[in-house]
């Protein structure tokens, strides 16, 4: 039940606060006379909208190839914040700096996903991952440096600790990893980070006692929280449910929601694995910190809707862009 992953963003993007897209250059003469169209992120949402993501780029190449209502479809993600996935590419500290300052500079909160721990997804779809543990420390030191005291949202390592109770479990690493966790959390708090510690989902570990466990011994008690639902699709209900479990055990703790393709909730149809690209789903609760619960503390897209979750289904790599997926997705939304 393993959840494949995103594209790991390896340079920050430039500066800039919105993106301005170019009217179609080829076409009718009504397309030609379009004046050039600026995606406006939604003015209750703190979150940051990165005007550079895949989705804005594919909004800016349709309406130029006169695919207009592609397009405005395709806004439907492109306008709401995504978060940022940080890895072990390009200069860490440089590329977190570059976000927070432009989400600065926009009065934004920035989204962010450390996803770097060693061997990620237990060397499946989206393996790779700092090179030991103290590659890792490095890592997470550069990602606070890149913060440095700036307020981010932080969606720590995707997988690790589910994996390593189920999938990983034998590899003789769940220690390490619960110690690495419960040291980035203190690191990553200490710059400026709400740090929320990757938990799975309701399908991955279904006993919330060990998972609960798992998560002390991670550092969620210094932590804001756990995340769940990470790049998987089960419904808000399901996952509040099964995060209220969790946080019982927890003394109450928080938990945000990844709900960037739930909007169907999962994949019911024979084809395996249920997890990777699966048709028919659709978008999710746009991101908010209105969720009318208290101990859920955000609705968040930490997965970029119309990402490849692996090579299954005819897709490429995990964290390609795929527009036409993505394109299905926001057509099979209800509301925007």
């Amino acid at each position: 039940m393993s959840a494949r992953r995103r594209r790991i963003a390896s340079a920050a993007v430039a500066a800039v606060a919105a993106l301005t897209l170019a009217a179609c250059s080829g076409g009718s003469s009504q397309q030609q006379s379009q004046a050039p169209q600026t995606i406006v992120p939604p003015a209750a949402s703190e979150f940051w909208v990165d005007p550079a993501s895949e989705a804005a780029k594919q909004v800016e190449q349709w309406r130029k190839d006169g695919r207009i209502a592609d397009a405005a479809q395709l806004e439907k993600i492109a306008r709401q914040p995504v978060a940022r996935w940080i890895g072990s590419e390009g200069n860490t500290t440089n590329e977190v700096k570059g976000v927070v300052g432009e989400a600065k500079q926009a009065g934004r909160t920035p989204v962010l996903v450390a996803y770097n721990i060693p061997n990620r997804d237990c060397g499946q779809y989206s393996s790779g991952g700092a090179e030991n543990d103290d590659a890792y420390r490095d890592f997470v030191q550069q990602m606070a440096d890149g913060l440095g005291g700036t307020k981010a949202v932080v969606v720590l390592e995707p997988d690790a600790l589910a994996q390593t109770l189920t999938k990983c479990e034998g590899q003789g690493e769940q220690g390490d990893r619960e110690g690495l966790l419960a040291d980035a959390v203190k690191t990553l708090k200490g710059a400026g980070g709400e740090v929320y510690i990757d938990a799975g989902n309701p399908g991955f570990v279904t006993d919330t006692g060990q998972l609960a466990d798992g998560l002390r011994k991670s550092g969620v008690d210094d932590a804001a929280g756990f995340a769940l639902n990470v790049s998987n699709f089960q419904t808000n209900d399901a996952v509040e449910a099964y995060g209220k479990k969790v946080s019982d055990q927890l003394g109450g703790k928080k938990f945000v929601i990844d709900t960037s393709r739930n909007g169907n909730g999962s994949y019911n149809g024979p084809e395996q694995p249920t997890w990777c690209n699966p048709p028919g789903r659709a978008l999710g609760t746009p991101p908010t910190r209105n969720t009318g619960d208290s101990r859920v503390a955000a609705y968040l897209w930490v997965k970029e809707p119309g990402d490849s979750d692996g090579n299954c289904r005819g897709a490429p790599d995990a964290g390609d862009f795929m527009p036409d997926y993505a394109l299905g997705l926001a057509k099979a939304t209800k509301s925007s």
